[in-house]
């Protein structure tokens, strides 16, 4: 379990959280959206001690995040953040294989074990044919699936996510989120997408100028008396096999150009 607690930050005079509280059940996919500029990165960043907050707690498991030592959070959380990358003419096995470095002692090399659950990380990403490719050569989507897979050769039980399909073409989009909800692990995720959240996270929390302004459901949060007035956009709910979809229009639009607007939920 993933929980803060009355989490406030903020650099110098500007407070970019203000007093939040987010709790992920074991096993499950929160997702966090909200606007550009709503805290949602640096909300992030909180849960995985890489920025301390000014006030409030955050735990795993009932365990106070700042008592765990890094290796320790490194076993437990693993992470997958914005501009996570190097320059270091690495290859991808390599790169795949630092997320080993949690479970393996100084100065050991790796195990074939561990080479097997980074071939398999890879696989599971769809990016096994690029193990022997050098990183900086990837592209940003194949850059990311890496990275992904580093964090899942990590095996830890928690997962942090900043926008994970950031570069990624629609198949991958879905496939890397489809392979995060079948994984055993407690996800908090950063999505823009709010038909990505919509359809694959368990939860959905809106921040909106580093406040909390919805928790729930993607059904409960993602409505258009919340969403409106957040993002400053027209949301018209449509379900398509059961799943929900969100249309947008701008605001103050007129309706006649939208002729089946007025059908929505």
């Amino acid at each position: 379990m993933i929980l803060a607690e009355h989490v406030s930050f903020g650099y110098d005079d500007t407070l970019v959280l203000d007093d939040v509280r987010v709790s992920a059940c074991p096993g499950s996919v929160v997702g966090l959206v909200g606007p550009n500029g709503s805290g949602k990165t640096t909300l992030l960043r909180t849960l995985n001690a890489a920025l301390t907050p000014r006030t409030g707690l955050v735990s795993l498991d009932d365990v106070p995040l700042t008592s765990l030592s890094e290796r320790e959070r490194a076993r437990r959380l693993a992470v997958v953040a914005q501009g996570d990358s190097t320059e270091l003419p690495l290859t991808v096995a390599d790169i795949v294989l630092l997320g080993r470095s949690p479970h393996v002692a100084a100065l050991r090399r790796y195990s074939p074990a561990d080479h097997r659950i980074a071939a398999d990380a890879l696989r599971r990403v769809g990016a096994l044919s690029l193990a022997r490719r050098v990183f900086t050569g990837l592209s940003g989507g194949e850059r990311q699936r890496v990275l992904i897979a580093r964090a899942l050769a990590q095996q830890a039980d928690h997962l942090l996510l900043d926008e994970p399909t950031n570069h990624l073409d629609i198949r991958f989009q879905h496939e890397i989120l489809d392979l995060v909800r079948t994984l055993d692990v407690t996800t908090v995720v950063v999505l823009h997408d709010l038909n990505l959240a919509a359809r694959y996270c368990d939860e959905v929390v809106l921040l909106d100028h580093g406040t909390v302004r919805a928790t729930g459901t993607p059904d409960e949060v993602l409505r258009p008396e919340i969403l409106e007035p957040v993002y400053r956009i027209g949301v018209r709910r449509v379900f398509a096999d059961g799943d929900l979809q969100l249309l947008f229009r701008p605001l103050g639009r007129d309706d006649t150009q939208y002729p089946n607007w007025t059908n929505g939920q």
